[in-house]
């Protein structure tokens, strides 16, 4: 038997958006053949040798008088899918001398095979990327289909293959890959939707302003018809533009779920998630194996709709508590510990009551028993409902105003005075006053600093928290609701009228006005 050749390709693999090297160890030799795949590899990935044989017999290349193993290093992460095809191809052709050994190893290589050779596109090309070039890696080959994905990580030379025989080639110095190229920029939710098409509900659209000011979460109740779905649906056509980094983290999200077309580049139009009640809880938070980010995560940086919130099964519910609190999700199974990051802003609409028509929201008369109405709300807890910033009543909407044909303010209008919120908000933490660019996760000791009630107010606060029954997180809450609402009227200092205003828009125990006259 003669002396095995060796040679090494390099691959990632995934443990939600964590991205790690793999060193796919190939070795050759003479004898009975054989080709297995070793390092704690899952089923997908044992399948490759039959992927790997077929394709390199397209080639010219058979590998049946060979024992050809395959090493995954390291061998204690998992590893998944068939990402992997093609540094294994590529792998074992460096064994058996048919690619150069110092080439090979100098490229990572992502990419599923076909039987003819194909190369195919996979998920989670763009954080396997990210932590490619972080790890001083510069050179990586990708399926033409991932390549608008792949472009949009600079300072690292990405190349896009058809077929392996390409690859060879160009590892081989014979002819050279083309480039991956960025995609042409896509539509966006403005002009698609407007705030202009809402009339009436002005209280509704001042909510939906100071909730896109300070990123807080906000919770609708009315009856049918009020314009609930209406406004969430153009709350991110009010939002600014994702920066940069968001939209890296936004298309690794969507890239890890492989939600990516093969014509879809880096992610800029924030997203819009508004899954059906009937969910589950791995559905909106995450789960499978591999785990893959749930709708609480696709929605990052984005708008979470949840419909009929209160249809929602309660501990599908009850797991939105740990991505409202810290703005990611843990998800932990027997040998994985996925993280990712879910800070998304939840707008959510109820029913007052299961008929829709409890109280004077509308004209309808209501048909429910108040035992059946406060068993209906209580599907909603406490700690939960304690979470979300802005409670907000929605009347039926009035016959003159549907009527009318005087379009409401634009979007673009509204932007304005959110995007010159949110500067007040980003320059208070270039400057270290605060912790976070957004009001919303601002921490006590922020607080202190931007939000601190005067005498007046302060007594303001304590017969809230004594006479409604209002919590520390509540108290909070309302200090942060109000630093949002002066930054929209460009005021340095939170005043009483504006703790007023965010006491209001915390009860759900009647209809808010938002743009109110100011008490005192």
């Amino acid at each position: 038997m003669s002396t095995p050749n060796q040679a090494t390709a390099l691959s990632f693999t995934l443990t939600g958006l964590d991205a790690h090297l793999v060193r796919v160890e190939v070795d050759s030799g003479r004898g009975l053949p054989i080709f297995r795949i070793v390092g704690l590899a899952e089923t997908a990935v044992r399948e490759s040798h039959v992927r790997v044989r077929a394709a390199l017999r397209h080639l010219g290349v058979e590998v049946n008088e060979w024992v050809i193993t395959v090493n995954l290093a390291p061998a204690y992460l998992r590893k998944y899918g068939s990402v992997f095809d093609l540094a294994i191809a590529a792998g074992t052709l460096g064994a058996l001398g048919k690619i150069k050994s110092e080439a090979l190893a100098a490229s990572v290589l992502l990419g599923e095979l076909s039987m003819t050779g194909e190369v195919r596109p996979v998920r989670g090309v763009l954080p396997s990327l990210l932590a490619a070039r972080q790890g001083g890696l510069g050179h990586a080959i990708v399926a033409v289909e991932n390549g608008h994905e792949a472009a949009a990580v600079t300072g690292l030379d990405v190349r896009v293959a058809r077929h392996i025989g390409e690859v060879v080639a160009h590892l081989n110095g014979e002819r050279a890959l083309p480039l991956a190229t960025p995609a042409q920029p896509g539509a966006t939710w403005h002009g698609l939707v407007d705030l202009s098409e809402v009339h009436g509900q002005h209280g509704a659209r001042g909510a939906l302003e100071i909730a896109a000011a300070g990123a807080h979460n906000l919770l609708m109740m009315g009856p049918p018809g009020a314009g609930k779905t209406m406004l969430a649906r153009r709350l991110p056509t009010i939002l600014p533009p994702m920066t940069d980094d968001e939209s890296l983290t936004v298309t690794a999200i969507h890239s890890v779920a492989g939600l990516l077309g093969s014509e879809d580049g880096l992610v800029r139009q924030r997203p819009f998630r508004a899954p059906h009640h009937t969910l589950s809880a791995a559905a909106l938070l995450g789960g499978g194996e591999p785990v893959r980010p749930g709708e609480v995560s696709l929605a990052h940086h984005g708008v979470l709709f949840l419909d009929e919130l209160l249809e929602f099964r309660r501990h599908v519910l009850e797991g939105l508590r740990q991505p409202l609190e810290d703005g990611v999700v843990t998800i932990s199974r027997a040998r994985t510990r996925a993280t990712f990051p879910a800070l998304p802003l939840l707008v959510s609409a109820i029913n007052p009551c299961p008929c829709g028509y409890a109280g004077n929201l509308s004209t309808r008369r209501c048909e429910c028993a108040p035992d059946r109405i406060r068993s209906y709300r209580a599907r909603l807890s406490g700690p939960l409902l304690d979470r979300i910033d802005i409670h907000l009543v929605l009347p039926a909407v009035a016959l003159d105003d549907l009527a009318s044909t005087t379009p409401g303010e634009s979007s673009a209008a509204v932007r304005e005075r959110v995007m010159a919120a949110r500067s007040w908000q980003r320059h208070r933490a270039e400057i270290g006053e605060t912790s976070t660019p957004y009001n919303a996760t601002l921490s006590k000791r922020d607080l202190e600093r931007v939000a601190e009630p005067d005498a007046r107010s302060h007594a303001l606060l304590r017969r809230a928290v004594q006479e409604l029954g209002m919590s520390a997180r509540g108290y909070v809450k309302v200090r942060r609701l109000a630093r949002t609402i002066a930054d929209l009227e460009g005021s340095d200092a939170v005043s009483y009228a504006h703790f007023v205003d965010a006491l209001q828009a915390r009860s759900l125990d009647r209809e808010p006005t938002i743009e109110l006259a100011r008490a005192g």
